[in-house]
Protein backbone atom coordinates (compact mmCIF):
# COMPACT_ATOMS: atom_id res chain seq x y z
CA UNK A 1 0.00 0.00 0.00
CA UNK A 2 1.20 2.75 -1.47
CA UNK A 3 1.09 6.48 0.05
CA UNK A 4 1.57 9.78 -1.26
CA UNK A 5 1.45 13.32 0.70
CA UNK A 6 -0.52 15.36 -1.47
CA UNK A 7 -0.11 18.72 0.68
CA UNK A 8 0.89 18.91 4.55
CA UNK A 9 -2.99 17.67 5.26
CA UNK A 10 -3.77 15.22 3.30
CA UNK A 11 -2.27 11.28 2.63
CA UNK A 12 -3.85 9.73 -0.47
CA UNK A 13 -3.59 6.21 -0.56
CA UNK A 14 -2.32 5.10 -4.81
CA UNK A 15 -4.14 1.87 -4.53
CA UNK A 16 -7.57 4.06 -4.05
CA UNK A 17 -7.03 6.53 -6.20
CA UNK A 18 -6.20 4.06 -8.73
CA UNK A 19 -9.56 2.30 -7.93
CA UNK A 20 -11.13 5.26 -8.57
CA UNK A 21 -9.65 6.10 -12.32
CA UNK A 22 -10.33 2.41 -13.08
CA UNK A 23 -14.30 2.76 -12.31
CA UNK A 24 -14.51 6.36 -13.79
CA UNK A 25 -12.97 4.96 -17.45
CA UNK A 26 -15.58 1.60 -17.25
CA UNK A 27 -18.36 4.45 -16.38
CA UNK A 28 -17.39 6.37 -19.54
CA UNK A 29 -16.97 3.29 -21.55
CA UNK A 30 -20.51 1.65 -20.48
CA UNK A 31 -22.48 4.78 -20.83
CA UNK A 32 -21.22 5.44 -24.35
CA UNK A 33 -22.19 1.62 -25.33
CA UNK A 34 -25.58 3.23 -24.18
CA UNK A 35 -25.54 5.68 -26.27
CA UNK A 36 -24.48 3.62 -29.30
CA UNK A 37 -27.07 1.44 -28.89
CA UNK A 38 -29.90 4.15 -28.61
CA UNK A 39 -28.38 6.04 -31.84
CA UNK A 40 -28.66 2.06 -33.63
CA UNK A 41 -24.86 1.91 -34.78
CA UNK A 42 -23.34 -1.42 -34.36
CA UNK A 43 -19.51 -2.38 -34.53
CA UNK A 44 -19.64 -3.10 -38.14
CA UNK A 45 -21.14 0.57 -39.34
CA UNK A 46 -18.47 1.88 -36.70
CA UNK A 47 -15.80 -0.02 -38.28
CA UNK A 48 -16.64 1.46 -41.71
CA UNK A 49 -16.49 4.69 -40.21
CA UNK A 50 -13.11 4.47 -38.27
CA UNK A 51 -11.71 3.14 -42.20
CA UNK A 52 -12.83 6.30 -43.67
CA UNK A 53 -11.65 8.36 -40.29
CA UNK A 54 -7.96 6.56 -40.69
CA UNK A 55 -8.40 7.85 -44.69
CA UNK A 56 -9.10 11.32 -43.62
CA UNK A 57 -6.55 11.27 -40.90
CA UNK A 58 -4.06 10.08 -43.26
CA UNK A 59 -4.02 13.25 -46.07
CA UNK A 60 -4.37 15.16 -42.57
CA UNK A 61 -1.33 13.93 -41.75
CA UNK A 62 0.06 14.68 -44.68
CA UNK A 63 -1.35 18.51 -44.56
CA UNK A 64 0.24 19.11 -41.21
CA UNK A 65 3.28 17.87 -42.26
CA UNK A 66 3.10 20.43 -45.08
CA UNK A 67 2.65 22.88 -42.79
CA UNK A 68 5.39 22.29 -40.45
CA UNK A 69 8.04 21.87 -42.94
CA UNK A 70 6.64 25.70 -44.30
CA UNK A 71 7.38 27.07 -41.01
CA UNK A 72 11.13 25.58 -40.79
CA UNK A 73 13.72 28.29 -41.66
CA UNK A 74 15.87 26.91 -43.90
CA UNK A 75 19.48 28.19 -44.09
CA UNK A 76 21.00 30.49 -46.57
CA UNK A 77 22.65 28.90 -49.58
CA UNK A 78 25.77 31.14 -48.29
CA UNK A 79 25.54 29.42 -44.64
CA UNK A 80 25.32 26.41 -46.31
CA UNK A 81 28.25 26.59 -48.07
CA UNK A 82 30.03 27.69 -44.61
CA UNK A 83 28.81 24.64 -42.91
CA UNK A 84 30.21 22.12 -45.57
CA UNK A 85 33.71 23.92 -45.70
CA UNK A 86 33.93 23.29 -42.07
CA UNK A 87 32.63 19.60 -41.83
CA UNK A 88 34.66 19.14 -44.59
CA UNK A 89 37.88 20.36 -42.83
CA UNK A 90 36.93 18.62 -39.57
CA UNK A 91 37.06 15.55 -41.51
CA UNK A 92 40.21 16.52 -43.03
CA UNK A 93 41.68 17.20 -39.82
CA UNK A 94 40.74 14.35 -37.85
CA UNK A 95 41.37 12.12 -40.93
CA UNK A 96 45.23 12.96 -40.43
CA UNK A 97 45.10 13.08 -36.56
CA UNK A 98 44.35 9.34 -36.51
CA UNK A 99 46.12 8.76 -39.40
CA UNK A 100 49.33 10.07 -37.44
CA UNK A 101 48.40 8.67 -34.05
CA UNK A 102 48.56 4.96 -36.35
CA UNK A 103 51.64 6.14 -37.88
CA UNK A 104 53.12 6.56 -34.53
CA UNK A 105 52.55 3.50 -32.83
CA UNK A 106 53.29 1.73 -35.63
CA UNK A 107 56.55 2.90 -35.75
CA UNK A 108 56.55 2.15 -31.56
CA UNK A 109 55.75 -1.38 -32.70
CA UNK A 110 58.42 -1.87 -35.30
CA UNK A 111 61.15 -0.81 -32.57
CA UNK A 112 62.40 1.98 -35.01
Amino acid sequence: MAKVVKSKREILDVDQELEKLDTKKKTKKVESEKKDKKKGTSKKSKNKMSTQKSRHGIFKYFHEVRVEISKVKWPSKKDMVKYSIATLAFILFFSAFFYIIDLVFALLKAGV
